[in-house]
């Protein structure tokens, strides 16, 4: 959490000096718009915002930030697609109300189609975006002291719809800062979780992801 609030603060920091950075640069170095690739790296916080029932028993699985990246094409200055991934994996913590019990670690990635509102030169850009996502998962480990221990854990891959809204604040023709969130909904049903091979619930998370970053275009 502390690393995302340092994260938050340096987008901040570029935001402030956007206009006059980006009105200085615009005189020297051309224009954003006509620019059909961007490349975005960042940091994340990925929140659950359901709590599963797992053999019985309702759970809580912590939040986790980890590095992001992108890379857009765009097909006009206001048409792109999007391929997004977490960089590194989101490590979450499964707590029931005698502690912790189990932890996981998962990896989306997605592709999706935006629209960037105003004109690509413009300070302040919003947009929005719909796509299909899918997170990995790896790393599951029962908690030795907890209700699970000695049991093998399984989760299974969850895909889905992923929507997107987020701003881009040009600091120049060629650099921008970035802050989005998006909302990872599965439609499969949800991902089967197995208990020494038997199905226990179902991984019912759908996380709110926030990210920060910094981007250039070309």
């Amino acid at each position: 959490m502390m690393r995302f609030r340092h994260s938050i603060l340096a987008a901040a920091a570029a935001l402030a000096i956007a206009p006059a950075a980006f009105a200085q640069d615009a005189t020297d170095a051309g224009h954003a718009a006509g620019k059909r690739f961007a490349v975005v790296g960042g940091y994340a916080l990925s929140e659950p915002t359901r709590n599963p029932l797992i053999a019985g028993t309702r759970t809580q699985v912590d939040g986790d930030g980890a590095a992001t990246l992108s890379a857009s094409w765009y097909v006009t200055d206001n048409i792109a697609v999007e391929a997004w991934g977490a960089a590194d994996k989101f490590g979450q913590r499964v707590n029931t109300g005698a502690g912790k019990v189990a932890s996981v670690d998962t990896q989306p990635y997605a592709l999706s189609a935006q629209y960037h509102f105003r004109n690509a030169d413009s300070i302040v850009r919003p947009f929005v975006g719909l796509g299909y996502f899918e997170a990995n998962t790896d790393g599951e480990r029962a908690e030795p002291s907890g209700a699970l221990a000695g049991q093998r854990i399984g989760v299974d891959t969850a895909k889905g719809a992923m929507a997107t809204a987020g701003v881009d604040l040009n600091i120049s023709p060629t650099w921008f800062a970035r802050a989005d969130v998006r909302y990872l909904q599965d439609t499969t049903g949800q991902p089967d979780v197995l208990i020494d091979g038997a199905k226990a619930g179902k991984a019912e998370l759908n996380p709110v992801v926030l990210g920060v970053g910094v981007g250039a275009r070309f």
